[in-house]
């Protein structure tokens, strides 16, 4: 699981085997160690209807309604996106995407991506 953040957005993408896993367990976590301090960055199946995101104890989790999980599931749909109202104007836009192999140059290994469904077309422009 990729995780991106910038200003009041948090964008995450998942590849088929954590989709998998996310279908059957309904969570998905990444560890990313500092010295003595560990960053934590979580997608928890809900009961719910609307996406939602909490930060606790160095851990941001965000929440999926169960409903739009299993369609995401199971279905080619790409992914959900949210605006959370935090108050006094303020909104957090949370984007969970499954995420695709790059069609650039990457030495990143993409085994476990899903199909770029824009590759044919990139590939025909560039010949």
């Amino acid at each position: 699981m990729k995780l991106r953040i910038k200003g009041s957005s948090i964008r995450m993408r998942v590849t088929k085997s954590e989709m998998d896993r996310f279908a059957t367990e309904g969570y998905l976590e990444e560890r990313t160690e500092f010295g003595n301090t560990t960053f934590i960055y979580a997608l928890q199946r809900y009961d719910a209807d609307v996406m939602a995101a909490s930060f606790a104890d160095n851990t941001i989790t965000v929440f999926m309604p169960a409903t739009k999980a299993h369609e995401w599931a199971n279905s080619n749909k790409v992914g959900y996106e949210h605006n959370v109202d935090l108050g006094n104007g303020k909104k957090l836009y949370l984007l969970l995407e499954k995420d695709f192999k790059c069609l650039d140059e990457t030495h990143e290994n993409q085994d476990d991506n899903y199909d770029n469904p824009a590759a044919i077309l990139y590939n025909m422009q560039k010949k």
